[in-house]
């Protein structure tokens, strides 16, 4: 019969001892841990089990800490794959802390490592042993979560009380004494962007015209349209402080009144759609200082009500002037001669010598533009023209419209390339977004 073959344990024995009392003597509580411990790795010899002759001591640490030096290197040689077990007098001399403890147990399981107290029959090798483990192990995370909950409920009881708990201040505070206090420089970057909010309601434009005033964030990066929506709606500027969705008066000072607060949330409920067309009538109008008649004569916008009805007109200043019958074109209702302006703009995005202008044109800003990304960029702005703020049409018509000319026989538009090219850079950088 052959022999079976045992596999070799290499077994690393830890000692500690608390404080430095003793350490001086030649034989102090540091060999005696270890004497008792390598007598009983000997009493093993038979399961394969081999001494490991590396000394990883500590003397004069406390156990309730991991910041141990002994404790860090034997550690090591754990993740280096170097100890199979893990030898102490008692349990206490690993760690004094169960939630330590189940640290340590998480390295040891990870690397496949057992450990053992020689004098109080704990052995991970044994079932028994593995079991003793288990209920220490659930004691340990009871602990953790019982911890947890305490956080938990004295963090809610601080909101609640409208206390500042940490973590990133809102633009327009800063945190002095762990209280927010005003920054009044950025505060009256917040009452601007609420104001200017209510005057033109699109996140979009009022995020463009941060930018173009130099206004970010504490890191000094533009603040974009997804953190402007994120301001608009931080109760912490009404002096506010919100824990799950619970608002509780704060003890810091409000930037924003509740009058205004109200006025932004009445526009941000509704959709971006409806605020789109609740706005168009208050645009100025689309083909201003663009559209002229036959005979060179600007056409000025107008408008009359009937009833609750608003009708826009573009009137040549000839007529104006001089009468009915002096312009063969007198005027034309607003709303057809700019859907057919936009109609032939649509149409001229699509045809190639164009598309090449706008590429030419735009390369002289990005040289690694192909006439393919030009092409693309142009066909972005027919889906996404409906979507747009009129504010934002007005914007787009005037950098791409270089004069518009009304006849008898129908429109002749003029197109600024130079325009076009600016407008593909934007597209591109996705400066040009749907209305929101």
């Amino acid at each position: 019969m052959k022999d079976t073959v045992v596999r070799k344990l290499r077994c690393a024995v830890y000692t500690l001892k608390s404080n430095a009392e003793g350490l001086e003597q030649d034989f102090n509580s540091l060999h005696a841990q270890r004497e008792a411990c390598e007598a009983f790795i000997a009493s093993q010899r038979s399961e394969g089990w081999v001494l490991v002759r590396d000394q990883y001591d500590d003397g004069g640490i406390s156990g309730g800490t991991l910041e141990r030096p002994g404790l860090k290197r034997l550690l090591e040689y754990i993740e280096d794959g170097l100890v199979d077990v893990v030898v102490v007098y008692k349990i206490d001399r690993l760690s004094r802390s169960l939630a330590d403890f189940a640290k340590l147990v998480e390295v040891f399981d990870r690397n496949d490592v057992t450990f053992v107290s020689v004098t109080q029959s704990f052995n991970t090798t044994t079932s028994m042993g593995r079991l003793t483990l288990n209920i220490l192990l659930s004691f340990a995370q009871f602990e953790r979560e019982v911890t947890a909950e305490r956080i938990r409920d004295k963090f809610a009881a601080s909101r609640k009380k409208g206390m500042w708990m940490g973590g990133v201040p809102p633009h327009g505070y800063r945190v002095k004494n762990r209280k927010l206090v005003v920054d009044e420089d950025r505060a009256a970057e917040v009452r601007w962007l609420f104001a200017r909010f209510l005057e033109i309601g699109s996140a979009t434009l009022l995020a463009r015209e941060m930018g173009e005033r130099g206004i970010v964030n504490r890191n000094g990066n533009p603040i974009d349209k997804k953190t402007l929506y994120r301001m608009l709606n931080n109760r912490a500027y009404i002096g506010e402080a919100v824990h799950k969705g619970e608002s509780y008066p704060g003890e810091h000072d409000a930037i924003i009144d509740r009058e205004t607060w109200d006025r932004v949330h009445a526009i941000l409920q509704e959709s971006p759609r409806k605020r789109a067309m609740r706005t168009r009538a208050e645009t100025p109008a689309l083909l201003k200082g663009l559209l002229f008649g036959p005979d060179g004569a600007a056409f000025s916008p107008t408008h009359t009500r009937k009833g609750d009805k608003l009708y826009r007109y573009y009137v040549s200043q000839t007529v104006l002037k001089h009468g009915a019958g002096s312009c063969p074109i007198g005027r034309v209702p607003a709303g057809e001669i700019e859907a057919a302006v936009i109609d032939q703009l649509r149409a001229v995005f699509r045809q190639p010598e164009i598309v090449a202008g706008t590429w030419k044109a735009a390369r002289a800003h990005i040289d690694d533009i192909t006439e393919a990304d030009a092409r693309a960029a142009l066909q972005q702005l027919d889906p996404l023209w409906d979507e747009l703020f009129p504010v934002e049409q007005a914007r787009i018509v005037t950098l791409l419209l270089e004069r518009v000319e009304i006849g008898t026989e129908g429109l002749n538009v003029r197109l600024r390339i130079d325009g076009l090219g600016g407008l593909a850079r934007e597209l591109l950088a996705g400066g040009i977004e749907a209305a929101a």
